[in-house]
């Protein structure tokens, strides 16, 4: 599922904020739902291509349109995530929806690609987690 989320960067963190930019980001995982609270991690999608040691997944146009986000090349980032409580105040109405908190949900196929790869990354510890 793709949520309007106050995301935080890594590199905001480590600077001494706490909260971020209003953006995309893709719920990749969550602690089991009888969890109380429950966690889930969230992944940005951001406009700007990975670059350096930062890797992102583009997402198809055809998935964008589907789900609502604009025209522009987009990529979610699999080397860092924000983990947070469910639900939580971070996530805000999609701009336009009358309230609705997600864009849609993306194609089984491409969501299974980013879980594995972000988790291949987890599992060699070149990920960023910020607690939120």
């Amino acid at each position: 599922m793709v949520v309007r989320y106050d995301y935080l960067w890594s590199r905001e963190a480590l600077a001494g904020r706490d909260q971020g930019k209003d953006r995309p980001a893709c719920l990749v995982a969550a602690s089991d739902s009888l969890a109380n609270p429950r966690y889930v991690v969230l992944l940005p999608i951001t406009h700007t291509p990975p670059s350096g040691e930062t890797v992102g997944i583009e997402i198809p146009p055809k998935v964008k349109q589907a789900i609502g986000l604009d025209d522009e090349p987009s990529w979610v980032i699999i080397s860092e995530y924000n983990i947070d409580e469910w639900p939580n105040g971070g996530l805000s109405p999609v701009p336009g929806s009358g309230g609705i908190l997600a864009y849609g949900f993306i194609p089984p196929g491409l969501f299974a690609t980013i879980k594995a790869r972000f988790l291949d990354l987890a599992k060699a510890k070149k990920t960023e987690p910020v607690r939120r």
